[in-house]
């Protein structure tokens, strides 16, 4: 039990009000002390007063019984949440995403009204989708239900990246010099990143994750970045505000978990270090972190614990920050939810967060203090997630035919899908994650490396093959890795180009046979990754790879070296088929077809058939699983065709239209569609 409550805490817990407390202790009446500039009251000075039993808030008699737990989430978080309300004998209600009786996970009204329907005592939001919405917290405290999540004043102090950067300020807490007024115009932006200077850093003022951030080098790229931002903002938090702020480069992003209940009682369970990103977004996760000693530690964990107190924080949160190599750390935001990387802290301390979130919101005490919180080794995370290292990290969707996670000692998996589950574009290309822990962090490092070869996904592209890549990168086995880090070890450009091995065409060709021949072993022509050869068929082919036949029958999943590759059955050559990929991939001077390179919505087409364009000119802008993608001209020339307009959805590999490169015929030039180019 905690020794000192806050004034307002301690009304809390002897029903008087703050305005009472604060007087008794001005009058002398009650003993308390300055702790930075704010008081704090001994609990046994409370308790003497008699006013209430310091009993009515004892674990074993919570204020708000909690029986059942609506979790408005999907995939791995609404299962790990399951795991603790399971063993908690608490019943976990996770409504369908898709098909009949499913919820709109992104509508406040929808969720509140499914989880009134099924009899919930509370709703966990999980990570993603709502979970920092203050509107959410307000309308299920409005319900009369109990919110596993901190209050919506909080959410709403610490979710808005603005005020949030102007509270740590007031805090004497460093922030990154930036720009986050309210004038959102171009012209008000622009003149902002003039004064800051280049390079900066887009992104949104109304969330995090990583959505919506844009780094900006050049300022003839500056608006198009702006509009695009805006639009994944918008698309992803329903507010198209941004932020400016210098970037920061070569630093270490470090974040610090808190946990406070509602008493004003507030702990830290040490820090993580996420640095090694790809595209604003976490692959790897750490704690403690390597580049973080005692002292830095103590002034990071201090200013997380200060800003989340400011606001009356209760349940778990993260405070995030940059740390450079001279030590000097700067705020970026409070995440006020549950981490996607929150296992790394619950395997070196033994806590389980998601319990600690729902008995805070019970109205339950902590029942801890600093002190009594420990750490034991180290652990480190990975991240699987649908999509295609070797393109640029684009999403990819599918069916996954075949499934295995490693299980070993001090391996754990949180998963989000099984095998035949169909992976679409509607949702965060996360599938899983694998968290190792050792007592050092060689160890941890070893057995995640370990766990990562035992992976097996067929059906799906993953990026099981890089994070293997990965893991054992100097950089990373060194500790050294910095946010910047990635985009300059990847692509691994001493690598030989990735070729199929000749036993994965030999096994593909005896699953699928072939054409028989005269005096002569049958032959199969296959296809994959754009190649066609033709493979003698051996009945019986020794092969220590993993398989699995599609369900046409006309292709197998193979497994090379932790890639799911489709080798299929080659369409018999014809003229149409030949003209098409000269067209496509035939000399300088031929048109060209433009090509999806991911599964997703249009959002902007930027061109008109007939218009000229340079090379890099933006033709069409793709969007999925909240992040944008734009296909730009390759050279400069005539658009000859566009065959999308915005809000059709495509494949990847889809023709989105069709570009000549030969002399312009036509004046007519190319112009950014104005509305869209505004956001």
């Amino acid at each position: 039990m905690y020794e000192e409550l806050s004034p307002s805490a301690a009304a809390a817990r002897i029903g008087a009000t703050t305005r009472s407390v604060q007087r008794w202790i001005a009058e002398g009446r009650l003993p308390a002390r300055r702790v930075g500039g704010r008081w704090r009251v001994a609990i046994g000075a409370i308790d003497a007063l008699g006013v209430r039993s310091a009993d009515s808030a004892i674990p074993n008699q919570p204020l708000r019984p909690i029986r059942s737990v609506f979790v408005a989430n999907r995939g791995e978080i609404a299962a790990r949440i399951q795991r603790t309300t399971t063993r908690l004998g608490i019943r976990a209600i996770i409504p369908p995403t898709e098909g009949p009786g499913s919820v709109d996970l992104l509508s406040v009204e929808a969720v509140v009204s499914a989880a009134r329907e099924v009899g919930a005592d509370a709703v966990h939001p999980g990570f993603g989708f709502l979970a920092e919405s203050p509107k959410l917290a307000e309308a299920v405290v409005a319900s009369g239900l109990a919110w596993v999540g901190p209050p919506p004043r909080a959410i709403r102090a610490m979710g808005d990246k603005a005020s949030a950067r102007r509270l740590a300020l007031q805090l004497d807490i460093p922030v990154v010099p930036g720009y986050d007024a309210a004038d959102q115009s171009d012209a008000a932006l622009t003149a902002a990143a003039d004064s800051i200077g280049r390079p900066l850093l887009v992104k949104p003022a109304a969330g995090g994750g990583g959505k919506g951030m844009h780094v900006v080098r050049g300022d003839e790229e500056f608006l198009g970045i702006v509009a695009s931002a805006r639009r994944e903002a918008k698309a992803a938090f329903g507010d198209e505000r941004l932020i400016l702020e210098r970037l920061v480069e070569h630093a270490r992003h470090v974040e610090v978990q808190v946990l406070f209940d509602e008493f004003g009682s507030g702990i830290h369970l040490g820090e993580r270090d996420c640095s090694m990103q790809r595209r604003h977004q976490k692959v790897l996760e750490e704690t403690p972190s390597p580049g973080v000693d005692g002292t830095l530690r103590a002034r990071l964990t201090r200013a997380a614990l200060a800003l989340a107190g400011e606001v009356g924080y209760a349940s778990a949160g993260t405070c995030e920050f940059l740390v450079d190599d001279a030590g000097n750390f700067y705020f970026l935001e409070m995440n006020t939810r549950l981490q996607v990387e929150h296992p790394v802290t619950e395997a070196v301390t033994g806590r389980d967060l998601v319990e600690d979130q729902i008995r805070i919101a019970a109205g339950e005490p902590l029942g801890v203090s600093q002190d009594e919180v420990g750490f034991e080794g180290h652990a480190i995370e990975a991240r699987i997630y649908a999509e295609d290292p070797e393109s640029g990290f684009l999403p990819a969707t599918g069916t996954i035919a075949m499934l295995r996670w490693p299980s070993h000692e001090g391996i754990r998996v949180d998963a989000g899908v099984v095998q035949g589950a169909h992976v679409s574009d509607r949702f965060d290309p996360m599938l899983a994650k694998v968290i190792a822990h050792g007592d050092t962090r060689a160890a941890a490092l070893d057995s995640l490396a370990a766990a990562l070869d035992e992976v097996l996904i067929l059906g799906i592209t993953t990026n099981v093959a890089f994070l293997r890549w990965l893991v054992r990168h100097p950089i990373v086995v060194a500790g050294e890795a910095r946010i910047d880090t990635l985009q300059t070890i990847w692509p691994d450009r001493s690598r030989e180009a990735q070729r199929l091995p000749d036993d994965a065409w030999t096994l593909a060709a005896s699953v699928l046979g072939g054409g028989w021949r005269l005096n002569s072993a049958p032959v199969a022509r296959l296809e994959s990754e754009g190649i066609v050869r033709a493979v003698p068929v051996e009945p019986e082919v020794a092969s220590g790879r993993a398989w699995v036949e599609q369900p046409d029958g006309e292709a197998v999943y193979v497994d090379v070296d932790g890639r799911s590759v489709s080798i299929a059955r080659a369409a018999p050559p014809d003229v149409d088929r030949a003209a098409r990929s000269a067209a496509s991939h035939g000399p300088a001077g031929a048109a060209l077809e433009l090509i999806a390179p991911m599964p997703g919505a249009v959002v902007a087409v930027h061109t008109v058939a007939g218009a000229s364009v340079e090379a890099g000119d933006p033709i069409v802008t793709l969007e999925a699983m909240k992040m944008e993608h734009v296909v730009a001209a390759p050279f400069s020339g005539i658009v000859n065709e566009v065959r999308v307009r915005q809000g059709d959805q495509v494949a990847r590999g889809e023709n989105l239209g069709v570009i000549d490169p030969a002399a312009p015929t036509t004046t007519a030039r190319y112009a950014p569609d104005t509305k869209e180019a505004a956001g």
